[in-house]
């Protein structure tokens, strides 16, 4: 029985990103020992078609080691086939489909990899995609880490803007959304927790920063609403109305929309009382 040293032990758990490689490495190290080579028939006519025809219909079964076997053999052992680069993909996606974080390392290693090898390829675009979509998969919800969250939104900006043309960039601007959102939803909640403090001028800093980094955020109606409320609390009312009044102009529906049309309404009169005042004062 093999005894470990609990000390080690300990300092591997407590560095998560370097017990995610290690399993990653372990992974690697198991599938290339538990799986038999997947070869052709003695005499197949074209060897590197049979391993790719193979491979591919084992990954649209979802047997993800039997599907690596038979492409990894292909990009080993066929270094001129026209199906390689192809086959090189196919690896990335049997990590993808075992969706764990080991594996996602491993997926990610792959699409890097073939956008070294192969920039100019036609599926080029399919690599930056599915590179940005392995961080996609690991965001985290917005209170926790969004190390994976900028990842997934480096990676797709890319793939937006080098590949308009994609298959999948219907999708990719879908997904660069929900990444974007999921930061910015990370900063709001920052802010909120500032402005429920009523530690009023640091909400406004953080608002104004989700607004400025992420002008499209889809619930920057939030923002408006708690970006005008603690403006209003500090005495700054003619910088709050503009708020309330991108967030009527912007929102058909918001669970905002009636308390700020009634705050609006109260803050125009009171701004037209000030002004009248301090012109009758003169």
């Amino acid at each position: 029985m093999a005894v470990f040293n609990d000390r080690a032990t300990l300092s591997v758990a407590r560095r998560p990103g370097l017990f995610r490689w290690l399993a990653a490495m372990a992974l690697c190290a198991l599938a290339a020992c538990g799986g038999g080579v997947r070869k052709p028939p003695t005499g197949t006519p074209e060897p590197d078609k049979f391993l790719f025809d193979r491979g591919s219909e084992e990954l649209t079964k979802h047997h993800w080691l039997t599907s690596r076997e038979y492409f990894r053999q292909l990009v080993d052992t066929y270094p001129q086939s026209q199906y390689r680069a192809d086959a090189k993909l196919g690896v990335g996606d049997t990590y993808v489909g075992e969706h764990s974080p080991e594996s996602f390392v491993l997926a990610g290693n792959e699409f890097r990899e073939f956008l070294t090898f192969y920039p100019t390829h036609r599926r080029a675009g399919y690599a930056q995609f599915k590179l940005g979509m392995v961080s996609y998969y690991q965001m985290h919800s917005p209170e926790r880490d969004q190390t994976e969250t900028k990842d997934a939104i480096r990676e797709l900006t890319l793939f937006v803007e080098r590949y308009p043309q994609d298959p999948s960039i219907d999708e990719g601007r879908a997904r660069l959304r929900d990444a974007r959102d999921r930061l910015s939803q990370s900063e709001y909640r920052v802010g909120f927790f500032y402005w429920r403090s009523r530690w009023y001028p640091g909400a406004i800093d953080r608002f104004k920063a989700v607004l400025a980094s992420d002008p499209q955020f889809t619930n920057r109606d939030a923002v408006y609403f708690h970006l005008a409320d603690a403006l209003v609390k500090i005495q700054r009312p003619a910088e709050a109305l503009p708020f309330y009044e991108k967030l009527i102009a912007e929102f058909e529906t918001s669970e905002y929309l009636e308390e700020t049309q009634r705050r609006m309404t109260a803050l125009k009169a009171e701004l037209a009382k000030s002004g009248a005042s301090g012109s009758g004062s003169r």
